[in-house]
């Protein structure tokens, strides 16, 4: 077996597996849990599998590179530094709110 057939083989099944990804992360906004533990099943699933496609679109079309590369670095790093906002804030909207006496 030649490395293009191998690399067009292993690029399909990361494609695949990327699009498996989206779909079993979108399962979870069926279920009745809470809407941040839903997100986050769906957000974890979301970059997994946008991960793994542009992994299989690198062994694609490999002449793109620096474009796929800091599309993955971008999407790590943006869905990464969301759910910290978002956990942040949710959290800090469950806290009691402390009042000061007056003076």
């Amino acid at each position: 077996m030649s490395l293009a057939a191998l690399a067009d083989h292993a690029s399909l099944l990361l494609l695949g597996a990327g699009l498996v990804f989206w779909f079993w992360g979108t399962w979870p906004l069926l279920e009745s849990r809470s809407y941040l533990s839903k997100l986050h099943a769906l957000s974890v699933a979301d970059t997994l599998g946008s991960a793994l496609m542009l992994l299989g679109l690198l062994l694609r079309i490999p002449g793109q590179w620096p474009l796929l590369v800091l599309a993955l670095v971008a999407l790590i790093l943006w869905n990464t530094i969301f759910g910290y906002v978002l956990a942040n804030c949710s959290l800090a909207s469950r806290l009691p709110v402390r009042r000061e006496p007056p003076p």
